[in-house]
């Protein structure tokens, strides 16, 4: 009788353990899967594959993109398809603001300069933006006015939008005080966004640096130039002008942030411009 319920008990054990084994065996795929290109970049970006700071910020780069796109450090994902370079970002800015949730590790209490802060009701929110914009950039020959919404992407992959507020050429007088200590704030959808100098990036990169692209594909640069501050009056009537930079040095028309309107772009862009979707 006890050899019996010996036995009895060892086929129950082996029943279940087939069973756990073959609930489980989904599972374990899918988060094998779902982590194989991030571990594969790691791997090549830092000694530790274990850094998830260094997992979490790896940029894809495909074939054949041109290095001066890997600046673009907040971008998932950038390759060429056709004539056009595709940036995937979520447009999540990679520094403090106190328009992200209260409980979220990234949120700072306003602690700028402007004594007539006042904070807006929208929270900070990510998306699959979708950037199009030409490979080889040229000069339109029509008028290409830019519209309300993204207008370019940031290194850090968050948007520029341009010189307005709203529609009807709103201007940015009040609108300027709810922006948060890096100069920037969310809309109603919660896409964060710049439309002035985005100063956390001139600071950690620098004034004369590489600062991001408008859909024409056009690059956008800092407020300076050889150290030099660039004002409205140096730029054209797109708010930019032609001449070698560091990224290009054969020369190329560029945009430069200025400390007034119309800030990073001016009359339209230069170019003919691609698009952003999410």
């Amino acid at each position: 009788m006890l050899r019996f319920k010996q036995l009895l008990f060892t086929l129950y054990f082996l029943l279940n353990l087939a069973s756990c084994s073959k609930d489980n065996s989904n599972p374990v795929a899918a988060v094998s899967n779902e982590n194989s290109d991030t571990t594969a970049l790691s791997s090549s970006n830092s000694s530790n594959s274990n850094d998830e700071t260094t997992e979490s910020s790896s940029t894809i780069i495909g074939d054949g993109v041109p290095s001066v796109f890997t600046k673009i450090y907040g971008a998932s994902d950038i390759y060429i398809e056709d004539s056009n370079v595709i940036i995937k970002v979520t447009g999540i800015p990679d520094h403090k603001s106190p328009y992200f949730n209260t409980s979220d590790n990234m949120y700072e209490d306003y602690n700028g300069s402007n004594l007539n802060f006042n904070l807006n009701p929208n929270k900070i929110t990510g998306f699959d933006f979708t950037y199009k914009i030409p490979l080889n950039p040229k000069k339109s020959d029509k008028s290409n006015p830019t519209a309300l919404g993204s207008i370019g992407v940031s290194i850090n992959g968050v948007s520029f939008f341009n010189q307005y507020a709203g529609p009807n050429n709103q201007p940015l007088t009040n609108e300027i005080n709810s922006f948060d200590q890096y100069n920037g704030h969310p809309q109603p959808q919660g896409v964060y966004h710049y439309h002035i100098e985005p100063i956390y990036l001139t600071s950690k990169v620098g004034s004369n640096s590489l600062l991001g692209f408008l859909l024409d594909g056009f690059p956008v640069y800092g407020p300076e130039e050889n150290d030099t501050k660039i004002t409205n009056d140096d730029l054209d009537e797109f708010h930019g002008h032609s001449h070698s930079t560091e990224e290009y040095p054969d020369g190329i028309y560029h945009y430069h942030i200025t400390d007034q309107d119309p800030y990073i772009n001016g009359s339209g862009y230069y170019g003919s411009p691609g698009t952003v979707t999410n």
